[in-house]
């Protein structure tokens, strides 16, 4: 964990390009830039000091606080675990910082329905070791009504869409037309790594918040047509990804994590009914597509597969995925030579029992060790615990990421 003189430092230099960046959008001259920057830093600073007296104050309780079933809502208590130990989103929902950055012309209902069961998870002076959701979950189905109803629901499902609600009442930018991208600029032929930050902020100039700022991420896809060899490349945001579970080995061995990426970003054939248009041929033809990250989140949610749809029936894989629990590289997935990017687990969904009756946990890391929270029930676990075949969405931080609440 950083240090304050860390944070100190990465403020200072975070403030001094900001001024840099005034000084030179307002065409200061050179011989004012040095003043005017001296005024902007010290205006900065004194924000960031009133900003850093304020998370001060958010002095948080263990977090071990249950919630209650309230008809087939597992799945729900099992995600919100998971996210409330999204120290990001927790601390800027807690902070009720949604309310001073908002520009959307959505209410914030179901935001601060999400924050109230946050703060009563986290409540410092609480007593109660068990929290009602139904507030929440009444306003999420009112927002999402095919969620209404007491029938099963998935679990990444629900995070999916609770993701996106969240971002569009609190977008800090309203709603814009995109502007069409010019011809000459899509025939250009310029730097892979150009054309994706191009694209980024495209995206940012329409859908920019705290969702994005913690979850979002850019997938590279790459096609190679088989006719005329031409290479294609196409940028998706994303907010989870979702990994195949490969089928190999004994039935009762197990994978690892590194199997399902492996097998996520390996190259893919596609025929011609499946292939999209080749930008040269201008006609689908057989081609070979490639995924990798370009552009990697604060925080990367990871949702290993194990359904899967044939023409009559859904069936669920139970095979068993190893996975590290601290430095997980995810750079031989990124760019080339984008050297090591290292994330730690903190939490875990899992899914137990059948496609049909099926049952959602969680397990999340706390200052003092993982906790298993099963509904209204939260106990202690040893790390070994973790790893069974109920796994099913792995929620790994970045490792620079920084502190900013204390538990009591």
């Amino acid at each position: 964990m950083p240090g304050a003189t860390s944070d100190v430092n990465v403020d200072q230099g975070s403030c001094q390009a900001l001024c840099r960046t005034l000084v030179s959008q307002n065409g200061l001259q050179r011989e004012t830039a040095d003043i005017s920057q001296s005024v902007l830093y010290t205006s900065l600073m004194g924000l960031l000091l009133v900003a850093d007296k304020e998370k001060e104050q958010l002095n948080l309780g263990n977090g071990r606080v249950g919630l209650r079933n309230i008809g087939n809502t597992c799945f729900l208590n099992a995600v919100v675990q998971c996210l409330s130990h999204t120290q990001g989103l927790r601390d800027y929902c807690l902070l009720k910082s949604y309310r001073q950055e908002r520009y959307s012309k959505e209410d914030a209902k179901l935001m601060e329905a999400f924050s109230q069961v946050l703060a009563g998870l986290w409540d410092v002076n609480g007593e109660d070791t068990v929290v009602n959701p139904r507030h929440f979950y009444t306003t999420f189905k009112e927002a999402v009504p095919c969620f209404s109803g007491y029938s099963q629901q998935d679990a990444q499902e629900f995070l999916r869409f609770l993701l996106d609600r969240l971002h569009t009442e609190i977008n800090r930018r309203p709603y814009v037309r995109r502007p069409a991208i010019e011809k000459e600029q899509k025939h250009a032929k310029i730097r892979i790594a150009e054309e994706a930050s191009a694209m980024w902020k495209r995206h940012l100039e329409r859908d920019d918040s705290k969702i994005v700022d913690v979850f979002s991420g850019q997938l590279r896809s790459s096609l190679h047509c088989s006719v005329c060899s031409h290479y294609s490349t196409t940028f998706d945001v994303f907010c989870d990804l979702s990994l195949p579970l490969p089928k190999k080995g004994s039935a009762g061995s197990g994978v690892t994590l590194r199997d399902c990426l492996d097998l996520f970003s390996q190259e893919e054939k596609l025929d011609k009914e499946n292939s999209p248009m080749c930008e040269r041929c201008r006609r689908r033809t057989q081609c070979t597509k490639r995924l990798s990250i370009q552009r990697f989140p604060q925080v990367i949610v990871i949702h290993l597969n194990r359904f899967s749809m044939s023409r009559w029936s859904i069936s669920k894989s139970t095979v068993c995925v190893s996975f590290p629990l601290t430095s997980l590289d995810l750079g031989p997935y990124g760019p080339v030579d984008c050297g090591p990017i290292l994330y730690d687990l903190y939490a875990i969904c899992n899914h137990s029992g059948t496609v049909n009756q099926g049952h959602y946990t969680a397990f999340c890391l706390e200052d003092d060790g993982w906790c298993f929270y099963n509904d209204s029930s939260v106990t202690a676990v040893s790390e070994n615990e973790l790893y069974t075949s109920q796994a099913y969405v792995l929620f790994y931080q970045r490792s620079n990421s920084t502190t900013t609440a204390t538990r009591k």
